[in-house]
């Protein structure tokens, strides 16, 4: 069971009573400071919960009143809704508040319908997930192969990052080597890679194995990059931030002497350590080892 933020839990209940009309057009909602007491959260939440119905066009501010209930534009009704439109909201819910908020309740919430009405469209919400993640897939081509293998891996791959980037979860949906992704558009990196390696002595196995090496360790750096973002947005603190509030642990353990080369490794520094430098560095000794591979193939 996915664990929802307090933030979110707070808007889901108060667009409950919006779609029950026990808050009709132009009643107030809940002020933060009645969120605060209500729900017994601090009035950062409070004011995360209600930036959530409004980013949802549930609600606005009206000077000199508060934050009151909109009226449901005809164009928002279920009659309205297509498949694509589902999707495309399905997308903006997840790169806003990541995969684990997207529900089938939640977005009939963002789309202002009833549960049952997306049903008509989406059976669930692993089919949805497998819809985003194809028109995901097709936002941007990957343009002509290059002639060059080596030019041609290090731009999939930032390629590659760049999706991750712009669609955070999506690093989670593509998950599966084992179980990839049965979708039109799914396989179109996979097959520009392959195009890419066409002209190697690689074997068939070497090629589907140094695609799938490239594609896990730029996925595993998406990962990371996207439990970062949560982190900053729970913690409202950037990662320096975070470390500096830590510092005294980190000194209490290396005070301690237990592990004596992580320390001077740290102490000497002179070295930049992020995801970014970390990108880097593994794209090119991954593309070094292939490098490798392909001069002892061709031996």
């Amino acid at each position: 069971m996915t664990h929802q933020p307090p933030y979110l839990a707070i808007a889901d209940e108060i667009a409950r009573r919006i779609r029950s009309g026990a808050l009709a057009p132009g009643d107030r909602v809940p002020s933060t400071r009645a969120i605060t007491r209500e729900w017994g959260v601090a009035m950062a939440t409070a004011t995360k919960a209600l930036a959530a119905l409004r980013r949802e066009g549930l609600v606005r501010p009206e000077p000199g009143v508060g934050t009151v209930v909109v009226a449901v534009p005809a164009d928002r009704s279920a009659a309205q809704l297509s498949r694509g439109r589902i999707v495309a909201a399905a997308i903006g819910l997840a790169d806003a508040e990541g995969l684990g908020a997207l529900t089938m309740r939640r977005l009939a919430t963002v789309l202002s319908v009833s549960t049952t009405a997306l049903y008509r469209h989406v059976p669930g919400k692993g089919e949805l997930v497998r819809l985003m993640t194809d028109a995901v897939c097709a936002e941007l081509p990957l343009g002509p192969v290059p002639a060059d293998w080596r030019t041609g891996l290090d731009r999939g791959a930032r390629w590659l990052r760049g999706v991750y980037a712009r669609h955070r979860w999506m690093a989670h949906a593509m998950a599966g080597f084992m179980r990839p992704v049965a979708a039109p558009h799914a396989p179109a990196y996979t097959e520009w890679v392959l195009a890419v390696l066409r002209s190697t002595p690689m074997t068939a196995g070497q090629k589907l194995h140094s695609h799938l090496a490239i594609f896990a360790y730029v996925q595993g750096v998406g990962m990371a990059e996207d439990l970062e973002e949560r982190a900053r947005q729970e913690t409202g603190l950037s990662g320096e931030e975070w470390r500096e509030r830590n510092e005294p642990r980190f000194d209490a353990i290396r005070s301690a002497g237990s592990y004596p080369l992580l320390n001077a490794l740290t102490e000497e520094g002179g070295f930049a350590l992020d995801l970014e430098s970390l990108f880097e560095f593994g794209l090119r000794r991954t593309l070094d080892g292939i490098a490798v591979m392909i001069g002892e193939t061709s031996a």
